[in-house]
């Protein structure tokens, strides 16, 4: 299945940070924080201004970005999980 967001909103797919074990304990899933590193996946058109024009999205596929702890909505698309977000809740871009 393919998805593409509408407007300025973006498909991301969290990066998952490598789990490090620190005194022999590890830290089960249900109590690590998500990542706020993302990859870019699909990017809507951009967003319409109220004269009807439509701005590019800064970010475009492939790109590296920030995102917040909660940002967004959470998606599963073909068994993985996603997030869409507003490009507005994009933090930065990571080069």
């Amino acid at each position: 299945m393919k998805v593409i967001p509408l407007h300025d909103r973006v498909l991301l797919k969290r990066v998952e940070e490598q789990e490090t074990k620190k005194g022999g304990i590890i830290i089960p899933d249900t109590a690590k924080e998500k990542p706020l590193e993302a990859e870019v996946i699909e990017v809507g058109k951009g967003r319409v201004t109220e004269d009807g024009k439509v701005l590019p999205l800064e970010v475009k596929k492939g790109d590296k970005v920030l995102i917040g702890k909660f940002s967004g909505t959470e998606v599963t698309v073909d068994d993985v999980e996603h997030v869409i977000v507003r490009e507005e809740e994009i933090l930065a871009k990571i080069t």
